[in-house]
């Protein structure tokens, strides 16, 4: 068998060391792009967003509640600006427990919720999907019957003007029918006590569950990180 020349190895090699310094390239523009994510989100979710509101009767509780990674915005149910249980339907959860006295809010990439029950069942299409905003949203509603505060679960009093600009931000979160009622998304839930809805924006690198439940606490006129997609940016505020 004819051995290759030395001029043909010569361009085989120089092939392969283009290809290399390429494939290397693009590993440190990647990896370079991710360092500056994450020192834009360490210093721009220490830096606060002070308190806005200016009514001195907060004698209305939420809680910000956080699973680890996302972070729900929960409220009473009933209150008297809305019961959330007439749009938010009971019926749709599989528990269809009466008594609940708090529902949570969590908005979310719709691939992402619906396809990935549990980090095990991550795909990396799901995930390219969602952080490159190619995909669509959804809100995750979860009924409970009591907030117990701790690591994990804080109570912020607000006023009742502001919490009537929190009900607006989280209404125009969702996307709504011919009725006029949110869109029902059948056949999903984490558990016994919660369902989903389809809902407005896309979720990306720069826009993540994280950054919704932030802004909605800027929304209301409540201390906030100037940015986050991390919940530790938001509960860095409150603890």
């Amino acid at each position: 068998m004819q051995q290759p020349s030395h001029r043909c190895l010569f361009y085989m090699n120089s092939g392969i060391q283009k290809a290399l310094k390429a494939t290397g390239y693009v590993a440190g523009s990647v990896g370079g792009a991710l360092g500056l994510y994450l020192t834009a989100a360490a210093v721009l979710s220490r830096i606060t967003v002070p308190k806005a509101s200016t009514d001195p009767r907060e004698d209305l509780d939420i809680y910000i509640f956080s699973n680890g990674v996302h972070t729900d915005i929960v409220v009473p149910i009933c209150t008297p600006y809305i019961d959330w249980s007439e749009t938010i339907l009971l019926a749709n959860t599989k528990s269809k427990t009466p008594g609940m006295r708090y529902i949570g809010f969590g908005w979310g990439d719709k691939g992402f919720y619906l396809d990935t029950p549990t980090w095990a069942e991550l795909k990396a299409s799901t995930a390219f999907v969602a952080m490159f905003y190619l995909g669509t949203s959804a809100m995750h509603t979860t009924f409970y019957q009591d907030m117990q505060e701790s690591e994990d679960c804080i109570k912020i009093s607000i006023s009742h003007v502001d919490y009537q600009k929190l009900i607006r931000y989280i209404q125009e979160s969702f996307r709504y029918d011919e009725q006029g009622l949110p869109i029902y998304i059948p056949g999903h839930s984490y558990g016994s006590d919660d369902s989903f809805y389809e809902a407005h924006r896309t979720y990306g690198w720069f826009y993540t569950c994280n950054t919704w439940a932030n802004d909605a606490l800027k929304y209301c006129g409540q201390k906030a990180s100037l940015w986050t997609p991390f919940d530790t940016g938001i509960f860095y505020q409150y603890r």
